[in-house]
């Protein structure tokens, strides 16, 4: 558990230092252990059992299998005023017609690549670490509805070192 943890501080680094747009950084961390990574796993069959989709509930298991796990998520953000329709709106659209669902929404795309490019900056850690890893939007949706982050998108990494990989040898 000691160097699955050690990971997941390494990768949330990686998560830190990726670059973003403006260099200004809305990117939010948290590492999960232990009970907060039960209640999480519990919440996420929760859903996958009362409302699906079905994934949720084989995710859930998972990380309730899992030794730690990394969250992170894009806290609100002002848009960039570059007007790009990356979000599908104007930039001033985009800041008043904000949504409620799963995730809160519509967000800046440019923020939301600064959350992918900290995600892959965070597996790729994982990856040289040797951990077991899966980015899983489950986990974010269950994170958001536990009030887990003030994100208002998140993204989970579970993790896990043992002799399979339990995110892509499943049923």
């Amino acid at each position: 558990m000691k160097g699955v943890l050690q990971a997941a501080e390494l990768m949330a680094m990686s998560a830190r230092t990726a670059p973003k747009a403006t260099g200004k950084d809305f990117i939010e961390a948290k590492i999960l252990v232990d009970e907060d990574l039960i209640i999480l796993g519990k919440r996420m069959i929760e859903i996958g059992e009362s409302c699906g989709p079905s994934f949720m509930t084989r995710d859930g298991n998972n990380v309730i299998a899992s030794e730690c796990a990394l969250l992170l998520g894009l806290k609100e953000h002002p848009a960039l005023q570059l007007h790009c329709n990356g979000c599908g709106f104007d930039c001033k659209e985009m800041e008043s017609n904000q949504t409620q669902g799963p995730f809160r929404g519509p967000s800046c795309a440019l923020r939301l690549l600064d959350l992918g490019v900290a995600l892959g900056s965070a597996v790729k850690t994982a990856a040289i670490l040797g951990v077991d890893n899966r980015i899983m939007y489950s986990m974010g949706v269950a994170a958001v509805d536990l009030g887990m982050m003030e994100s208002k998108i998140v993204m989970g990494i579970p993790l896990s070192a043992t002799s399979k990989n339990i995110y892509y040898d499943r049923r």
